[in-house]
């Protein structure tokens, strides 16, 4: 493995310079290629004129700022929510907003191959925490019928399904029609966490609701992270006005943190006007994603365990080693390979030591409606040759 991770020397967009070196990026989560576009760099210049860099408060003393709550109205009128909160970093919304509902002696049954940030808001809420297998739905119902069976208990307490929209550790869709059954069924709330499906999936971006047209209000609790499609910072939660203000008092994430830098509010305003005024993109990135799924159906050793519309197209090996590190080189050789002698830019799914996902670690390709069909071709036959070289001996 490289001794450092690659260090960009430009802005993360479809093309970025490594060690003075261009090279095509499928590592960074650009979905719609609106990291260093225009509109957004002018939002964010007027937003610093205006109001300077930060805010040196939290929302709740002095730290609340008339375009945090610009952005909040708009996000909540692009989803059709009641209202919306902000958060000042990505991954803390999450694991914010979960103890901030769900607390000791509470039931949460959550899909085993949740990220990080879920995970960590799942420990954080002391709340009794039972994990189905992996976007199995089968799994999750039998989970359920276990836990309410005859379980006076279980009726007088909460309960909570906790769910990604499209999970970060392998591409993979929740099947958000049978949840919203089950949870119907056995009386659970659900908490959706669209980091990355908010502005890719449904025809217009509104996320998984509208992918599989349902009713948003049926969805409890939504989070999202803004660093992905909307190339900005921080996170919100969308809901009732009830489940908004609960968290202007209860989340840790909200109360206590300075809050969001003004200019990245401007800057996720100004990305959502941007989608909803160019559905075009949602276009190009379902062709690109289409391209590439063409281009890779048959790399060798690699097998793709992603959903086909899934923006992360997710790799992993067709034959284990049977060890987690053993199968971390072999794929992060694949990953270095490419950078220094293709000049393509991917990612495997390193985990820290406090990850506790079930699922095997792969290789991640982050497509973006800004690829052009020369950066995927040239993408595909560099990992197709790399992966032959690398994997030759259990192929």
């Amino acid at each position: 493995m490289l001794s450092q991770p690659p260090m960009l020397e430009s802005a993360a967009t479809t093309h970025t310079i490594i060690d003075g070196k261009e090279a095509v990026n499928f590592a960074c989560a650009n979905y719609l290629g609106l990291i260093g576009h225009e509109k957004l760099i002018d939002s964010c210049i007027g937003a610093l004129e205006k109001y300077g860099v930060g805010s040196c408060g939290p929302r709740g003393f002095y730290g609340t700022i008339d375009v945090h709550l610009d952005c909040e109205a708009r996000i909540a009128k692009f989803l059709g929510t009641p209202d919306s909160v902000l958060y000042s970093y990505g991954i803390s919304t999450i694991f914010s907003v979960i103890p901030a509902f769900c607390k000791k002696g509470d039931i949460i049954v959550a899909d085993e191959g949740v990220h990080w940030g879920v995970q960590n808001g799942l420990y954080l809420s002391r709340s009794t925490v039972v994990y189905f297998k992996h976007n199995d739905m089968a799994s999750l119902e039998s989970t359920l019928e276990k836990i309410t069976r005859g379980n006076k208990r279980a009726e007088k307490i909460r309960r909570y399904i906790v769910v990604e929209a499209i999970y970060q550790n392998s591409g993979q869709i929740a099947p958000l029609d049978v949840i919203v059954k089950l949870k119907e069924k056995y009386r659970f709330r659900v908490v959706l966490d669209e980091s990355n499906s908010f502005g890719v999936l449904g025809n217009s971006g509104r996320g998984l609701s509208e992918f599989y047209g349902i009713p948003i209000e049926k969805i409890d609790i939504i989070t999202s992270g803004m660093g992905n499609a909307l190339a900005t910072d921080g996170g919100f939660c969308t809901g009732s006005v009830r489940v908004v203000d609960h968290q202007r008092l209860s989340s840790s994430g909200y109360v206590f943190s300075a809050s969001l830098p003004p200019y990245l509010a401007s800057a996720a305003i100004a990305a959502v006007d941007y989608l909803e005024e160019n559905p075009s993109l949602l276009t190009q990135l379902r062709n690109n994603i289409a391209l590439l799924w063409k281009e890779l159906s048959d790399v060798p050793g690699l097998t793709i365990t992603s959903n086909p519309l899934s923006p992360i197209v997710f790799f992993k090996l067709k034959k284990s080693t049977g060890s987690l590190k053993s199968d971390l080189q072999l794929l992060q050789d694949i990953v270095d390979r490419a950078l220094k002698e293709h000049s393509v830019f991917l990612v495997t799914s390193k985990r820290s030591t406090l990850d506790k996902c079930r699922l095997p670690v792969g290789i991640r390709m982050f497509v973006s409606a800004g690829h052009t069909e020369a950066d995927l071709l040239k993408a595909s036959e560099s990992l197709k040759r790399v992966a032959a070289e690398v994997l030759s001996e259990q192929i």
